[in-house]
C-alpha cells in the first residue's frame, strides 16, 4: 500500500515495509506488490494453531502500515486449504480452559477476522480441498474467493457441539450468500459444494485445481497495478455502509470519492485518457 508521506515526512517511519517479513508459522512470499501467505502444514491439511492465529492477526494489523503491499493472496499448501482449528493442538487444550482463558481465545479468533476486514488491501483467497471450520471463516474474511470443483466448504462448529455463531460467521455469511443459505449451513454444519458456493455467490470463480493459484495471482497482480488508495477506500466503504443508512452511505461515498478525487491517481488517469493510452497507478 503506498501512502502520500514522502520520505522527509516525520511520520514516515511508522509505514513499515513487509517484503522481508520472516514468518514462523506459515510461508510468505512478496513479488510486484503481492504478499502471498501460505498455510503450510499440508500432512494436516493445513490446521490453525495458537501460534499461527495470533502471527495471521499480527500480519495484517501490520498491513495497515505497509508501504509495499497493495494485494494479499491467501492459500493454502498440498491441495488443501485449511481444515480449522489442529485437533491435538486447539480443542484439546480448550477442553481443559477456564471461561476467562476461553473468551480470551474466542476474542483473539475473532480479532484475526477484523484484521483481515480493517487493512486496506485486497485479500484474494485461492481455496482447494478442504475449507472447513475456521478455515471456512478466513475464505468468509477475505474480499474475493477463487475455488476448484473439489473444494468442499464447512462451517461445523455446530458438528463439535458448538454454535454455529463463530469469528463473525452470524453477520458475515448473511450478507455474502443470504440468511436462508446461511443458516442452513450454519445449524446443520453440511459442506457447502464448489457449484452451489458459485451459484451462491461465495466463490467469484472456480478453476482447475493446477491453474488456480495462476489465477489468483494474475487476479491479485491486476488489482495491484490499480489504483490502490482508492481500492483501500472501496473495502472500507464496503465495511462501514453495513451499519449505515441509504442516505448516510451515499453521503459517506460522496466524502470518499471526493478524498480519491484529490489523488495523484485520478489526475493520472485523466491525463492517460486524454492521450488515449492507459493509466500506470502509483497508490497516491
Amino acid at each position: 500500500m503506498t501512502h502520500s508521506l514522502g520520505q522527509s515526512n516525520p511520520m514516515r517511519a511508522q509505514f513499515d515495509a513487509l517484503a522481508s517479513y520472516q514468518a514462523r508459522h506459515f510461508a510468505y512470499a512478496f513479488d510486484a506488490g503481492v504478499a502471498t501467505l501460505t498455510l503450510n502444514r499440508p500432512e494436516r491439511k493445513n490446521p490453525l494453531t495458537f501460534e499461527s492465529y495470533a502471527e495471521l492477526r499480527a500480519l495484517f494489523r501490520a498491513l495497515n502500515y505497509a508501504t509495499d503491499v497493495k494485494v494479499v493472496v491467501l492459500t493454502g499448501a498440498g491441495g488443501n486449504f485449511c481444515s480449522g482449528g489442529d485437533v491435538h493442538e486447539i480443542i484439546g487444550p480448550l477442553t481443559k480452559m477456564s471461561m476467562p482463558e476461553l473468551l480470551d481465545f474466542t476474542r483473539m479468533t475473532g480479532d484475526l477476522v477484523k484484521a483481515m476486514r480493517l487493512c486496506p488491501q485486497p485479500i484474494v483467497a485461492a481455496i482447494d480441498g478442504i475449507c472447513a471450520g475456521a478455515g471456512a471463516m478466513l475464505a468468509l474474511a477475505a474480499d474475493l474467493r477463487l475455488g476448484t470443483a473439489r473444494t468442499k466448504t464447512a462451517f461445523l462448529f455446530t458438528r463439535v457441539g458448538l454454535a454455529g455463531a463463530d469469528m463473525g460467521a452470524c453477520a458475515l455469511l448473511p450478507r455474502l450468500i443470504g440468511q436462508g443459505r446461511a443458516s442452513e449451513l450454519l445449524f446443520t454444519g453440511r459442506t457447502m459444494s464448489a457449484e452451489e458456493g458459485l451459484q451462491w455467490g461465495f466463490f467469484n470463480a472456480l478453476h482447475d485445481p493446477d491453474a488456480l493459484l495462476s489465477a489468483t495471482q494474475q487476479l491479485a497482480l491486476q488489482l495491484a497495478s490499480g489504483p490502490t488508495f482508492a481500492h483501500g477506500m472501496t473495502k472500507t466503504m464496503l465495511h462501514q455502509e453495513w451499519a449505515m443508512t441509504l442516505e448516510q452511505a451515499i453521503e459517506a461515498e460522496a466524502q470518499a470519492q471526493a478524498i480519491c478525487m484529490q489523488t495523484q491517481d485520478f489526475q493520472r488517469a485523466y491525463q492517460a485518457f486524454a492521450a488515449k493510452e492507459k493509466p500506470v497507478f502509483q497508490g497516491d
